[in-house]
């Protein structure tokens, strides 16, 4: 695809492309190869509270945060700070680790960011 360039006032040019429409067909297959290997953070939430600075500067050993989560509810699992999937966490061979147990589907997750 090659732009095509008009010129425009101050010496900068306009470039125009070919719109996108169709680029990848709908179902077609698309080749993930080259981004397979991109690292992403994967983050589990336990849960989240809000407190005043005179508060959190009071914590000490021993304190306790209340966080707005119940006992075993399930844990959010974010990629790159979006939500993907809930889990329960696991113990395995002394290890902390977290069975999914509901993905967001990826329809779900565009919706979400509208």
């Amino acid at each position: 695809m090659i732009p095509s360039n008009e010129a425009v006032a101050g010496g900068t040019q306009r470039v125009e492309f070919d719109p996108l429409n169709g680029a990848v067909a709908e179902g077609a297959d698309v080749n993930l190869d080259m981004i397979l290997d991109v690292p992403v953070t994967l983050a589990m939430e336990v849960g989240r509270t809000r407190i005043s600075i005179r508060n959190l500067l009071q914590l000490n050993q021993g304190s306790v945060v209340e966080l707005d989560r119940s006992a075993g509810e399930p844990l959010d699992v974010f990629v790159n700070g979006t939500l993907v999937a809930h889990g329960e966490v696991v113990v395995i061979n002394e290890r902390f680790g977290i069975r999914l147990t509901d993905v967001i589907s990826p329809a779900e997750r565009v919706r979400k960011l509208r």
